[in-house]
């Protein structure tokens, strides 16, 4: 006699296939509670505690426990609803897994992956040169490493995903190809390269192309105006036709200092604008050795944004969605490996069909821009 299928079976197939399938997302921080929430709901997301180590002298100097915590708003809610027949409902999991439920998960797993990828406009360090893919060890990991030791980022939970290309170029290197790909937790991830100068290694197809704003293809732009601890400053070109903007992203050098702008501009007037930068300036405008701006993008006009990073430098934030009250339908929530997935199913006498609902509500944020650095290609 067959079986229904129940949305409790469903959802717990679902999230264990999503944990084990979660590329990005489960190379971040990760943040779940069992409290409900809707779509723009904001919660409060702990951080962990950071340190000082001060060299002893006599006495110890006590340092509190101070846990941060940031500002994370539950905005995107992935949803993958599709219909389906009584003789799919009563199919054995394991093959409806295969035939509904891996279509399913991976399409909510390459959202979070898009999501997460997306975040690299918040990241003002790079490596590399923009419009050229990284092929050798110091492009790809060499430079990224030292650029997150000078940092003082924490030597463990690194990770690097790159895109296609870059990983094309990369798997001809012995180095890379004889990588240790087992005893690790993450051998068994999708796009999985092994464990190289101690960063897990993953490709991604999600991995973002950044296209420039017109601004950066002037060569010629200084600062003119910006006080210490700015976060907004005054470029000008002496191109005054010059009626471009900058976008959320744009990355450039300054003085030695890295930046990115952390929103579009308004367009240029007779080559001047301002523009919101991350970090502040650490001195004034008048005490700078060097008031050129170099826009990483000026030659090539985009960027591939691969990213080397530490867990904590993201987040991704996941609550469970209540059971709706419509009587007709069942729910069940559940969550493995820090996602809730929902399972709802229905059935429509108008249309005589059956529908299975899945979805997740999530939200990402850039907790600790520092530990993670662009690699650009």
């Amino acid at each position: 006699m067959a079986t229904i299928l129940t949305p409790q079976e469903i959802a717990r197939r679902a999230s264990l296939r999503l944990q084990s399938t979660l590329n990005f997302g489960g190379l971040v921080y990760l943040d779940y509670s069992e409290d409900f929430q809707k779509v723009g709901d904001t919660v409060n997301v702990k951080v962990p505690a950071t340190f000082t180590a001060d060299e002893f002298s006599g006495t110890t100097s006590v340092q509190a426990i101070t846990e941060g915590s940031v500002p994370i708003v539950m905005n995107v809610l992935a949803d993958v609803s599709v219909n389906v027949t009584a003789k799919e409902m009563t199919l054995d999991i394991d093959d409806f897994e295969t035939q509904v439920i891996d279509g399913a998960v991976l399409a909510i797993k390459e959202l979070i992956d898009q999501k997460l990828a997306g975040l690299y406009v918040e990241i003002p360090s790079f490596t590399g040169v923009a419009g050229v893919t990284p092929s050798t060890l110091k492009t790809g990991f060499t430079n990224p490493r030292k650029v997150l030791n000078i940092a003082k980022v924490p030597m463990g939970d690194r990770a690097v995903v790159f895109d296609p290309e870059a990983e094309a170029e990369l798997l001809n290197l012995d180095a890379i190809v004889n990588a240790d790909k087992a005893n690790s937790d993450m051998a068994l991830r999708e796009g999985f390269m092994g464990k190289i100068m101690g960063m897990d290694t993953f490709m991604n197809q999600n991995v973002q192309t950044h296209v420039a704003g017109g601004y950066t293809a002037l060569a010629d732009v200084t600062i003119t105006t910006g006080a210490a601890g700015a976060t907004s400053i005054i470029l000008t070109s002496t191109a005054a036709a010059a009626v471009t903007k900058l976008l959320k992203g744009d990355i450039f050098t300054l003085d030695g200092v890295q930046y990115t702008v952390t929103a579009d501009t308004a367009a240029a007037i007779a080559g001047v604008v301002t523009v919101g930068i991350y970090p502040a300036l650490p001195v004034a405008f008048g005490a700078m050795t060097a008031v050129t701006v170099a826009f990483a993008d000026v030659s090539s006009r985009a960027h591939v944004a691969n990213l080397a990073f530490h867990k904590n430098a993201f987040a991704l934030v996941s609550r469970p969605l209540e059971t709706p009250m419509d009587g007709s339908v069942s729910s069940y929530t559940t969550a493995v490996g820090g996602v809730a997935v929902r399972v709802t199913t229905s059935y429509n006498s108008s249309t005589k069909t059956n529908s299975i609902s899945f979805d997740a509500l999530f939200g990402v944020k850039t907790i600790q821009p520092e530990l993670a650095t662009r690699i650009l290609g």
